[in-house]
């Protein structure tokens, strides 16, 4: 049974929600080159063409009720665009400055907050006129969180991810020999909750979307109740949002050591700990999904990631290799085959 829900799951995703993803990318790539300013248009393009499978991936909680829901998929689409265009300009560009990237990142909390409050996002960042750009895409995602029914429910919640996401984000990218202990100085805000987790886990959890994205499409409920947001955010946060960055740090660990960025995963001593840890995160996610209201589809993420990220071919490294088998072997048969779907889909350049 679990193994034809996934099969009809990944079917529709392929099928229905990857053609709507891509005319959605196209869309904001379009407003992308109008942008005056070349160097916010480049990036802004860069980031799109980039970071193709961030926005797909999301859009998976479109089919969370069922049918795929399109308005939705605009929203994740323009929210995970305006988290890629905003990595970029604090990570691409030479600029190292806090100040405007937490100014930045206001975009992030402005489009969980369904009102007609636009922060000037660029009032410190050096490189200003992006036509609109910014701004259209926060507007975008104000528009769709007014009409959710439920979103009272989860809009504080919500902001916590948002505010937690732009606060790490700005910490990780100003100057090299200051990151660390901005990080460290800011985690230690918030670690008497979480106790279990180190900074740098904390970090990874937070720097996660998904734990938004399905906040609002929980939203659109209109029978909703409180103690349904408080499991799901108990499993999303740290759980499933740190399985998911720490992955997408497992495989760019040596990429970032190579750039001089800063890699999460890279803070366990040895490859065993690194291991360890991963599969940690795993049986509590998937723990914590047990009791969710429609499990099957919280298990079918957290086996989507690792069958995502462990398939990408920048785990063909000897050491990576060796921990992807390992928690390929710690997981369901279920998992393995979606593990090499993926495989089937890169080579058939579907995913990226």
């Amino acid at each position: 049974m679990k193994l034809i829900y996934q099969s009809k799951i990944i079917f529709k995703f392929v099928k229905e929600v990857f053609p709507q993803v891509k005319k959605e990318l196209s869309y904001w790539n379009t407003q992308a080159t109008k942008i005056p300013d070349e160097l916010l248009s480049h990036q802004a393009i860069s980031s799109i063409q980039k970071k193709t499978f961030h926005a797909q991936g999301g859009c998976i909680y479109s089919l969370y009720y069922g049918d795929m829901d399109q308005k939705l998929i605009s929203f994740i689409v323009a929210l995970q665009t305006i988290s890629d265009y905003l990595d970029n300009l604090c990570d691409r560009v030479g600029v190292e400055n806090e100040k405007s990237f937490l100014q930045l990142h206001y975009a992030i909390t402005d489009s969980l907050t369904p009102n007609d409050v636009f922060h000037d996002y660029y009032k410190h960042y050096p490189y200003k006129d992006d036509g609109g750009y910014l701004y259209s895409l926060v507007k975008t995602c104000k528009d769709y969180i007014s009409t959710l029914p439920s979103f009272h429910l989860v809009q504080k919640d919500l902001l916590f991810l948002g505010k937690l996401y732009s606060e790490m984000q700005s910490y990780k990218h100003i100057e090299q020999s200051k990151r660390e202990k901005a990080l460290d100085d800011w985690a230690g805000n918030y670690l008497d909750l979480y106790k279990h987790l180190s900074t740098w886990e904390f970090s990874a959890s937070s720097g996660s979307t998904l734990g938004m994205f399905f906040l609002c499409t929980l939203s659109e409920d209109k029978n909703l109740d409180e103690n349904t947001v408080r499991k799901v955010l108990d499993a999303y946060f740290p759980y499933i949002c740190s399985l998911h960055i720490l992955l997408d740090y497992f495989i760019d660990e040596r990429e970032d050591l190579n750039t001089g960025d800063l890699n999460f995963i890279s803070y366990y001593k040895t490859p065993q700990e690194k291991e360890k840890r991963l599969l940690y995160f795993l049986e509590q996610s998937l723990n914590k999904a047990l009791p969710l209201q429609n499990s099957l589809f919280h298990i079918t993420i957290i086996e989507g990631l690792l069958s995502m990220y462990l398939s990408d071919p920048k785990t063909n490294f000897e050491d990576e290799k060796n921990i992807s088998k390992k928690i390929l072997k710690n997981s369901s048969y279920t998992t393995n085959i979606l593990y090499n779907s993926c495989k089937l889909l890169r080579k058939k350049k579907i995913i990226g």
